[in-house]
């Protein structure tokens, strides 16, 4: 009998450790996804290791704790020097990344930043004193090889890598102490025309991202140092996650801006909404644009708005550049802006779906302008249209089960609901999607989708999927939120949505933008788009299908032709009548770069089959092969530099650290990264302490203090404490994680008690 018994509590003993190994495996796992640092964790205010002497620091320094070693060092600093030139459509642009190391050590320092999602990005130069080295394009794997091996032998190296086509990272090696190195990064891209204005857009920060799945226990490739580790969702989550300074230290990683703007024709209106420029008129149509201030913190996205003289705008532009007995070619056509007078089309009735996102990224600022757009948007109903509601955070509901009819009582519910809506937990997009597209309309109404968010996630390209899968009759219309939207996931959503996008910068821009997306979405569209190539001419254009074009918006592509001979026709309908442009490729005008732009949308159009099922191998090969022929870095290619000589002694440690960056202007630190990091602030101060702001920054990078000379409990780093509502679901896996451990304790009291 003993012996029974004691195989029965052997056995229940067995039983119930093997439940507490299984909830303390969960939470083990939702640890690692709450403070998954590789390397640099969000910054704020911790206790400085008592073996620092704040003497030897000085006043007004960013102080990070090497992992290593532990000890104390001054965190390597970053300021960009940016110069734009345009020409035509296309935009050139050179960005001057320097770093210093303010340190008595030898550092690595690694930067994340964005570009514009189009950007094609073909040049690298690393610059040590007099000495520059040109970056050489190799496959990812080659690349990363090739610095790590100079790293190691204590070279001066640089490499470029592209995490999303409007994220990269930049990697300087064996950066010495007080020494200064300059990486420089060229790119061009296609400007924006809408509504009779051009645009150009140069992000400035990446906000936090929302990254969900299940935490992986090794990243894809090892490499990356972001605050949160790959998942098996977004395997890359370390790639696109750097460190976040918080706002109350001020504002780092200054950038001092130049455009030179030469449009080809005169202008009316040169204009910057989002920060104080001065524009100096030269001569021939030629223009000068540069901040005000001489430098800004990198806290948001740059705009430039210029607007032709009445008539001056160019009706149709083609360009090209001959490559290796092949031409390239870019190509413009202007449409008219509407339907000839008493031939436009009925306007139809419309079912309009609205989802707002009401995560904690969207706090403060973001919400109030996502608010007042969607009130604006619900006016401009007619009576007899249908609509829904949708919001979404970590959870997703809605006004209504099912789209309901526009009435006075119907409006009055939906602007009360907006009203009430807050912002607060992760953005987990992908429910609220499969919502607004599950819908049918009712025969003969036009179904169309609106949403309003900042786009602050890493999964895009699993939600373009969703958007393929689920789109049908309806179409996608992005409004991007705040002060650094996802530019990436707002466009290419409205491209496979086949819709549109507009960005929503501050408050005062809410009226005169839903106007214009409304103006679009009122008006006939212009459809049923062919491009007719000469007899004997094989065209290889960036898209096969032109989508379809709203009101103000022209037809841009690019294309790989044999030979310039004959016309290009392009045809549609603008309501019942219809429209045609004819252009001869022979009075093109010569455009060098246009070959990079065929490949590089060519590179986007092969990253589109990935959500829709294509090979990934296939697709890989495929955009390494434009890659490594137009010196391009994409997702598998990358630049690398690496001067000859070794400059770190073999016997000198380095440390690795991340660059942090500003929290995007307008978001609200603790709604994104939770009450975790609610610690002392530096506005406690003294009044003699520094603080940063836009007008004190200068060339020579100084000051770019982030903490005042204070006791040492009061200043330093802090590690793995991220709890970033707004970008991750990692408080969801730590409760499950407890949640599993309480379950573990109460089965095996309950078996103590059996037993």
């Amino acid at each position: 009998m003993a012996a029974v018994l004691t195989s029965r509590v052997r056995s229940r003993f067995i039983h119930a450790a093997a439940i507490m190994l299984a909830a303390f495996f969960c939470t083990a796992m939702a640890a690692q996804s709450v403070g998954a640092a590789q390397g640099q964790p969000v910054l704020a205010l911790a206790e400085i290791l008592p073996s620092a002497k704040l003497d030897d620091i000085g006043r007004g320094s960013l102080l990070i704790v090497d992992d290593e070693s532990q000890s104390l060092l001054l965190a390597p600093r970053v300021a960009a020097n940016v110069e734009i030139t345009v020409g035509g459509l296309v935009a050139r642009a050179r960005v001057s990344q320097t770093f210093f190391n303010p340190s008595q050590g030898w550092v690595e320092g690694i930067y994340v930043f964005p570009l514009p999602e189009n950007a094609a990005v073909d040049h690298l130069l690393l610059r040590v004193g007099d000495r520059v080295i040109e970056g050489q394009i190799k496959e990812r794997e080659e690349a990363r090889r090739v610095y790590e091996q100079a790293k190691s032998e204590g070279k001066k190296a640089g490499l470029l890598e592209g995490e999303r086509p409007n994220i990269f990272t930049t990697s300087i090696a064996n950066i010495g102490p007080g020494e200064e190195v300059t990486i420089d990064i060229e790119y061009q891209h296609v400007l924006r025309y809408d509504q009779g204005a051009f645009s150009l857009r140069f992000p400035m920060v990446i906000g936090p991202r929302y990254i969900p799945g299940n935490v992986q226990v090794v990243s894809y490739d090892g490499s990356g140092a972001g605050w949160l580790a790959g998942t098996d969702r977004v395997p890359d989550a370390d790639r696109i996650t750097p460190p976040v300074l918080r706002p109350e230290f001020g504002k780092i990683n200054p950038v001092h801006l130049r455009i030179t703007l030469a449009p080809g024709f005169p202008l009316a209106d040169v204009a910057s909404p989002y920060h104080d420029v001065t524009v100096t008129e030269q001569a021939g149509n030629e223009y000068v644009v540069e901040l005000k201030d001489g430098a800004v913190p990198a806290d948001r996205d740059f705009e430039l708005v210029w607007t032709p003289v009445v008539g001056a705008a160019p009706g149709a532009g083609l360009f090209t550049e001959a490559l290796d007995g092949e031409h390239y070619l870019l190509l413009m056509v202007m449409p008219p802006s509407i339907a000839p007078a008493g031939d436009e089309a009925p306007t139809l009735p419309r079912e309009v779906i609205f989802v707002i996102d009401t995560s904690g990224s969207m706090a403060g600022t973001s919400i109030s302008q996502a608010k007042a757009a969607l009130g604006m948007a619900l006016d401009r109903l007619a009576p007899g249209d249908r609509f829904n509601v949708i919001q979404f955070n970590n959870n997703t509901s809605s006004l209504y089960r099912d789209a309901r009819t526009m009435d006075a009582q119907t409006r009055r519910q939906a602007k009360r609901y907006v009203q009430r809506l807050t912002a607060d937990g992760g953005t987990n997009m992908r429910p609220a999607l499969h919502q607004a597209l599950a819908g049918t309309a009712p025969r003969g109404f036009f179904r169309q989708i609106v949403f309003l968010t900042d786009g602050a996630v890493g999964n895009e390209r699993e939600l373009f999927g969703v958007i393929e899968a689920g789109l049908g009759d309806s179409r996608l219309f992005t409004v991007g939120i705040g002060s650094a939207p996802n530019s990436f996931f707002m466009s290419k959503a409205a491209e496979v949505g086949r819709g549109t996008f507009t960005y929503i910068g501050q408050i005062d821009e809410v009226a005169e933008r839903m106007g214009e997306l409304f103006a679009k979405l009122e008006r006939p569209v212009l459809t049923d788009l062919k491009i007719t190539w000469p007899d004997g001419i094989e065209a290889e254009t960036s898209t096969a299908i032109v989508p379809d074009l709203y009101a103000g918006e022209p037809v841009v592509l690019t294309a790989r032709v044999g030979a310039l001979q004959g016309g290009i026709a392009i045809t549609g309908r603008i309501g019942q009548q219809g429209w045609r442009a004819e252009l001869e490729l022979a009075d093109s005008a010569p455009a060098p770069g246009t070959a990079n732009l065929w490949a590089r949308d060519r590179i986007d159009r092969l990253m589109n089959q990935l959500h829709e099922g294509a090979d990934p191998a296939l697709v890989r090969a495929g955009v390494v092969t434009l890659g490594l022929k137009h010196h391009l870095v994409t997702k598998y290619t990358s630049l690398v530099a690496v001067d000859v000589t070794p400059t770190r002694p073999l016997d000198q440690p380095l440390s690795s650290q991340e660059m942090p960056t500003n929290l995007p202007e307008g978001w609200e630190f603790d709604k994104v990264f939770g009450e975790a990091l609610k610690l002392k602030a530096p506005d406690q101060q003294d009044a003699s302490s520094p603080q940063t702001n836009a007008s004190s920054m200068s060339a020579e990078m100084e000051p770019m203090a982030m903490v005042a000379a204070k006791p040492p409990a009061q200043i330093g780093v802090v590690t793995g404490l991220g709890l970033p509502q707004g970008a991750t679901p990692a408080p969801m896996h730590l409760l499950a994680g407890v949640a599993l451990v309480l379950l573990g304790l109460t089965v095996l009291g309950v078996w103590r008690r059996r037993a």
